[in-house]
């Protein structure tokens, strides 16, 4: 059975590059530290801008890992 191999800093298999992170945060105007709160992304997610929406929805599913 092949195990996916995940890299040392990392919690999950995903990595977001290091220009991409915290472009979500930065439109929301959310302090780091905080959570983006739900009715924010969920508003986002019917973004008019494609990177926006996509952005948002990968938010709102990668809070449900390691539930």
């Amino acid at each position: 059975m092949a195990t996916a191999k995940r890299s040392s800093g990392s919690k999950s298999g995903i990595n977001i590059k290091k220009s991409n992170q915290g472009k979500l945060r930065a439109s929301t105007k959310t302090k780091k530290g905080q959570k983006i709160p739900v009715a924010t992304l969920r508003k986002l997610a019917k973004s008019k801008n494609p990177k926006t929406r996509k952005r948002a929805q990968f938010a709102l599913n990668a809070r449900k890992w390691g539930k």
